[in-house]
């Protein structure tokens, strides 16, 4: 009989924009909804609330009752991520989700053409799940371990474009290997200097993120500095004639040291070891600091970055797909 109540109330579940309020209710349907991938109030405020492109009226929130039991979140540009452009052609959907107790009556799918049809009316005509920058929530969509999530955008139409990696690497125990070390003496010896970026070298660093790598590095470093994250988190790379050519950094995302990323090094660079070496010294670092293992969420699988990673002990912990939709005007 409860099954039956719930089941026959969800069915007649009102869908909304997000109104002040409702945020404590998203936090916790959202607990219950995705186990593998909870989140606090204090996430949610930082990557959404407070995300500069939120629209309350992108985030349709499911209610029955007087309780939030589903989302699905909508977003344009409001703001560019650089320069002027808005990507007026571009959404996405950073994440949706239904309580358990409130599936099996097609919520789920009027949640997400609600936040579908909320884009197509502000004129995007591409919509990704769920690789929204700068305030991701997920790469993608893990699949094993939403399987109806699955099925459900597949049915809408969403198709996979590519594939990202999570990664992990146990750290207790970890010691600078020794070929890293040789290597690190030979680039110093040609002139080559690994060092903790200064105040006066974040000018160069946010130039080679922002100019090499895309506008969101440069945003990831620029927000976590600000934040208060430590210089000491991040070891730069110059070259003989005192050009900056690489970086990498812990403690970028949320303030957790564990997390690995991001690095970079010029395409120009690339094979001579440079980024293996900055891999391995901020590693070092981390265990410094008594970090226990280190982990990220995105690289592709069979990228040059990917085949580093994994002859560097981090092992594929968990596979997200970047998926598309795409219609007409």
């Amino acid at each position: 009989m409860t099954d039956l109540t719930t089941r026959t109330t969800t069915a007649r579940a009102g869908i909304r924009g997000f109104r002040a309020g409702d945020g404590p209710q998203v936090v916790e349907a959202w607990r219950q909804s995705a186990p593998a991938d909870p989140i606090t109030s204090g996430r949610f405020r930082s990557l959404v609330l407070l995300d500069p492109n939120f629209d309350p009226a992108g985030l349709r929130v499911a209610v029955d009752g007087g309780r939030v039991v589903g989302a699905a979140h909508a977003v344009r540009r409001l703001t560019p991520l650089a320069g002027t452009d808005l990507e007026p052609e571009q959404g996405w959907i950073p994440f949706f989700f239904v309580a358990p107790d409130a599936r099996g009556r097609g919520l789920g799918r009027r949640l997400l053409t609600e936040a579908l049809d909320w884009l197509h009316g502000h004129g995007r005509t591409r919509v990704d799940f769920s690789s929204y920058t700068p305030n991701y929530v997920f790469p993608g969509l893990d699949a094993e371990a939403y399987p109806e999530a699955a099925g459900l955008l597949d049915s809408l139409g969403f198709r996979t474009l590519y594939e990202a990696a999570a990664m992990d690497r146990v750290l207790v125990g970890y010691r600078l290997p020794e070929d890293i070390a040789l290597r690190v003496a030979e680039l110093t010896a040609r002139g080559y200097r690994f060092t903790t970026p200064s105040d006066d070298d974040l000018v160069d660093l946010l130039a080679l993120a922002g100019g090499h790598f895309g506008p969101d590095w440069a945003g990831t470093i620029r927000a976590c500095l600000t934040a208060g994250t430590p210089l000491d988190r991040i070891v730069v790379a110059r070259d003989p004639g005192g050009r900056m050519v690489g970086w990498a950094m812990h403690g970028a995302f949320d303030s957790v040291d564990e997390r690995f990323g991001p690095i970079g090094v010029l395409e120009e660079m690339r094979g001579t070891g440079l980024g293996e070496v900055l891999l391995h010294l901020v590693l070092e670092r981390m265990r410094a600091l008594r970090a226990h293992s280190a982990w990220f969420l995105w690289t592709g699988a069979q990228s040059p970055a990917g085949h580093l990673y994994r002859k560097s002990g981090f092992t594929t912990t968990r596979v997200f797909k970047v998926m598309r939709r795409e219609t007409a005007r």
